[in-house]
């Protein structure tokens, strides 16, 4: 699974488990924004981050606690 974020010359975004969703949150940070259309616009300068996703943890108690 992977993770996107857009990044600017002076900030970065969160990272999100989809790039639809990272698309729709990058006018928060200046990096673009959706036309009317749905298209996604990056202003100058935008980068796109890619990473993979970090497995996480089951909740509950470890298996190393003693009651």
């Amino acid at each position: 699974m992977m993770e996107y974020r857009f990044i600017t010359p002076n900030r970065k975004g969160k990272w999100y488990p989809t790039l639809e969703l990272a698309k729709r949150f990058a006018n928060s940070i200046g990096a673009g924004f959706l036309d009317a259309a749905g298209n996604f616009v990056a202003y100058r300068d935008t980068i796109l981050e890619e990473r993979r996703a970090a497995k996480r943890q089951e909740r509950g108690l470890s298996p190393n606690i003693h009651a």
